[in-house]
C-alpha cells in the first residue's frame, strides 16, 4: 500500500502528510510529557522526561519535539561551546553534512552565515521540503574539490560503508587545512579491535554480529587509529565529563560517549 501511494501521489503531498503527522505527534507528546525535568538544547523544549528509544531500549533517550537522541544533543552542545558555530562570523562557514538529521538540517539551513551542503547516497530519504536540496553523494567518491569545507559532520555513517578507509580518506581530502570534523560511530569500548566480516551478508546475521541489519562492522578502540591512518589529527574528546550526573539526565546524554574530533596535521 505504501509503495502504491508513493507511485500515485506527488512527493510534495506525501511530504506534507508526513509533516502533519509529525506535528500532531509532537503536539500530543508535549501535552502528555509536560514538565521541566529534561531539556533539549536543539529545539529549546522541556519535558518530564525524554522518550524510550533503541533496539535495546534506552530510557530518557529521544526528544519528543525534534526527535534528537543522546548523541545529537551532545554534539550540538559540543559545537556550540567549542567551535563557536552559532556566533557572529566574518565569512560563511562551509559545512558538509552526511545523512542530515531533520533537526540539524532545519537548524543549519536557516543560518545565513553557514554555507550548508547536506548530502547522502540516498537523498530521497531526507526530503524535508526545505530550501536547500540534499545532494546525492557517495562518501567514497565525494564530488567536491580538495579543502572545500570548514566543518564536516558524519554521524553514524561509516559503520554502513564497506570501504570505510576510502571514505575517511575522502573526508580528509575535502576538509580545509584549518577545518574540523566530527565523525561519530557506534563503538564498543570493550573491544580493542574493530570487528568486521564481509562474509556475513544476511540481515539477521548482521544484526547479531554488528548490532544492526545494515551495519558491516562494529568499531573498537582502534577506530582512532583508522582515522589517523588516513592523515587526521584525532582528539578523543571527553566533553561528556564536563556534565554532572544530574546534567546528564537533564540533557538526556549518555554517560560515556566520547567525541571523535578531527583536524589536519
Amino acid at each position: 500500500m505504501t509503495n502504491l501511494l508513493k507511485s500515485i501521489l506527488p512527493r510534495a503531498i506525501l511530504r506534507s502528510g508526513k509533516n502533519i503527522i509529525f506535528s500532531f505527534k509532537v503536539f500530543i507528546n508535549k501535552l502528555i510529557h509536560k514538565g521541566n525535568n529534561v531539556y533539549c538544547p536543539i529545539c529549546d523544549t522541556s519535558f518530564d522526561q525524554f522518550g524510550i528509544y533503541g533496539l535495546k531500549k534506552r530510557k530518557n533517550a529521544q526528544c519528543y519535539s525534534c526527535g534528537s537522541l543522546e548523541r545529537h544533543r551532545l554534539i550540538y552542545m559540543f559545537i556550540d561551546k567549542n567551535l563557536k558555530l552559532f556566533e557572529n562570523r566574518d565569512k560563511p562557514l562551509r559545512l558538509l553534512h552526511f545523512a542530515p538529521e531533520r533537526f540539524f538540517y532545519k537548524l543549519f539551513s536557516n543560518y545565513e552565515m553557514i554555507e550548508y551542503t547536506p548530502c547522502d547516497l540516498f537523498p530521497e530519504i531526507y526530503d524535508y521540503g526545505g530550501k536547500i536540496k540534499v545532494k546525492k553523494v557517495d562518501i567514497t567518491q565525494i564530488p567536491f574539490d580538495d579543502q572545500s569545507f570548514d566543518l564536516i559532520l558524519c554521524n553514524h555513517v561509516l559503520e554502513h560503508i564497506p570501504d570505510d578507509l576510502r571514505a575517511m580518506s575522502e573526508l580528509y581530502r575535502v576538509l580545509s587545512n584549518n577545518g574540523q570534523g566530527i565523525f561519530q560511530v557506534p563503538l564498543d569500548y570493550s573491544k580493542n579491535h574493530t570487528y568486521e566480516d564481509f562474509k556475513i551478508t544476511d540481515p539477521k546475521e548482521r544484526k547479531i554480529a554488528f548490532g544492526q541489519h545494515d551495519h558491516v562492522r562494529i568499531y573498537g578502540k582502534d577506530y582512532k587509529d583508522s582515522l589517523e591512518k588516513v592523515g587526521f589529527n584525532v582528539e578523543v574528546n571527553d566533553f561528556i565529563n564536563q556534565f554532572t550526573k544530574a546534567e546528564k539526565f537533564k540533557y538526556g546524554i549518555l554517560k560515556s560517549e566520547l567525541i571523535y574530533y578531527c583536524g589536519k596535521h
